[in-house]
């Protein structure tokens, strides 16, 4: 699928193949993964356990929809990848933060799990707004 958009790379590989792989699969499996765990404190976490849940969920979907369009080099794939990855840096964010999602993260341990978080995402992000790939292959 390369055309002559540009000088430089093109096309769905390297590190655009990697993201994409971590959108359509890596993001899923991973929220099944800790939403099944989750779910056995549902009874006593309640509500807002239930939305944190869902609004995981939602967030996971953009997640595989900027995948998809990535993949696909679908006209404002980009875009909503970039979407994507800053609701799902958010969506951490809160989850870390707020005491309504179980984990087993030591007292004090947070805030080095909210600035992994933003480093990956940004990271991402930022290969998004600076790649030649991603520029040569979405225009």
């Amino acid at each position: 699928m390369n055309d002559s958009r540009g000088d430089g790379p093109q096309g769905i590989s390297g590190w655009l193949l990697l993201l994409c792989g971590l959108l359509l699969v890596w993001g899923p499996v991973s929220l099944g993964l800790v939403a099944a765990n989750a779910l056995s404190a549902l009874s006593v976490r309640g509500f807002p356990l239930a939305v944190v849940i869902a609004v995981r969920i939602v967030v996971a979907a953009f997640g595989i929809a900027a995948g998809m369009a990535l993949f696909t080099r679908r006209s404002g794939a980009v875009t909503l990848a970039k979407l994507a990855l800053m609701l799902s840096a958010a969506t951490d964010v809160i989850v870390y933060a707020a005491p309504y999602f179980p984990n087993n993260r030591m007292p004090g341990d947070t805030p080095f799990y909210v600035v992994a978080s933003l480093a990956y995402h940004g990271l991402w992000l930022a290969y998004l707004f600076n790649s030649k790939r991603v520029k040569n292959s979405y225009g």
